[in-house]
Formats: structure tokens, sequence, C-alpha cells
């Protein structure tokens, strides 16, 4: 399993919760109806997405703030991953091509209808990656390899600290790669010349 030095590990996190957020801004910037268009029937649209993002985060960021504020100060300095955790991490990681490896369904709870509020979706959303932010920062001093996160799954399954923060930041790095190929796709659509 790989081992990382902590601190760069959520340094590397960070950075890509900023990344999200500086997507984020760009896509405040779409109307209504862009954020809102399913590139094809049964395919969900970019406020679809962030919605399915936001679904995860209600589950993770409080099941995150609750192992960070109840961990024991640790002076580790490497994290080794769990084998569970680094198998769900590697299933959500986008591949070093930048491309989605396998597509998966997503459960029906976190599989959310066309009819969004857009506002409160971005506004849910940013609110959200602040307050993963925030976290991270904390767990700076927190024990990532013995504190253990249940799962949205189920919570008889439950991942170390590390894994979970790397699971739900892999998770939203490959549904901005779903995002943008949404805004490729209704541009290609949108300048297509009519026939």
């Amino acid at each position: 399993m790989p081992v990382f030095k902590i601190q760069s590990l959520i340094n590397d996190l960070e950075k890509d919760v900023q990344y999200t957020l500086t997507e984020l801004s760009t896509l405040q910037h779409l109307t209504q109806r862009e954020l809102l268009e399913q590139p094809a029937s049964g395919k969900w649209s970019i406020a679809q997405v962030l919605e399915h993002l936001n679904g995860y985060n209600r589950f993770y960021l409080k099941a995150l703030e609750q192992a960070v504020s109840t961990s024991k100060v640790s002076i580790a300095t490497e994290y080794k991953t769990g084998w569970l955790g680094q198998y769900f991490t590697k299933l959500m990681q986008p591949g070093e091509n930048g491309k989605i490896g396998k597509k998966m369904s997503a459960p029906a709870e976190y599989n959310f209808g066309p009819g969004l509020d857009t506002d409160k979706v971005l506004s849910e959303f940013a609110a959200g990656q602040k307050h993963l932010l925030h976290l991270l920062e904390k767990a700076r001093k927190a024990d990532m390899r013995s504190v253990r996160v249940p799962i949205s799954l189920t919570k008889l399954v439950k991942l170390k600290l590390g894994d979970t923060f790397r699971f739900v930041v892999a998770h939203q790095l490959r549904h901005f790669i779903q995002i943008n190929s949404i805004r490729k796709q209704a541009l290609n659509i949108n300048t297509a010349p009519a026939i």
C-alpha cells in the first residue's frame, strides 16, 4: 500500500479542492439553462452532477467533522493507506491521462432529477468545499491512520481518515472531468452548423 508524507498529502488534497473552487467560479457565470441542460436524454446536467456531489458532501463532511474533532493529536509524519481505502480511491481517481476509467452508476439516493434550484446547488457546493478545506487543515494534527470514518453505502464499513479524504476528493475530481465533458458537448451542440 502507498505511504504518504501527511503534510504533503494534505497539501495535495487542498490543491485539488482549490481546483474545484476555481472551476466552480467559472460555472457560476453560466445561465440557469446551461446549468440544467442535459447533454442527452438520461445524462446528467452540470447542476445534477454538482447536486450529486452535494449529496455526498452532506454525508462525508459531517462524518469527517466528527472524526477530526474526536481524533487525538498525532505527531506521525507518514500515513499508509488501507487496502480498502486504496481500492475505493483508485476506483474514483481519474487516470493519468485525465480521463474517467470505469463508468459507474450512482446509488438512487445520490441520483437527482433535472428540476434543481441552480443558485442553491452552486452555493451549497461552494460552502461544502470551504468546509472541506477547513477540515483538511484541522486534519494536519489528527490521527489519519487510526481514526475510522463510515462510508456512505453502509456504516458497517469504515475507512481510515486519510483514505476517506482521498476518496472524497478523488470522487469530486472525477465528476469535474464529467462537468468539463458536459460543457464541451454543449459547446459543440450550440455551435454546430444548421443543416
